[in-house]
């Protein structure tokens, strides 16, 4: 039987993940670290595919 927590864990572990991606990103730019910016950028992308999915379980 599946968990009902899946879908919540996935949406915040995103969060977490586009957050930091967030402040990442914000830091390069602040900077002019080109290398962090992309790493913010990528992070937060995988904190939006991880919301997505955690969304996606919950239905």
């Amino acid at each position: 039987m599946a968990n009902n927590n899946d879908g919540l864990s996935d949406k915040v572990k995103g969060g977490v993940n586009k957050t930091k991606g967030e402040v990442k990103d914000q830091v390069g730019n602040a900077t002019n670290n080109s290398k962090m910016q992309r790493e913010g950028k990528k992070e937060k992308t995988k904190g939006n595919v991880q919301k997505e999915i955690g969304k996606v379980k919950d239905l």
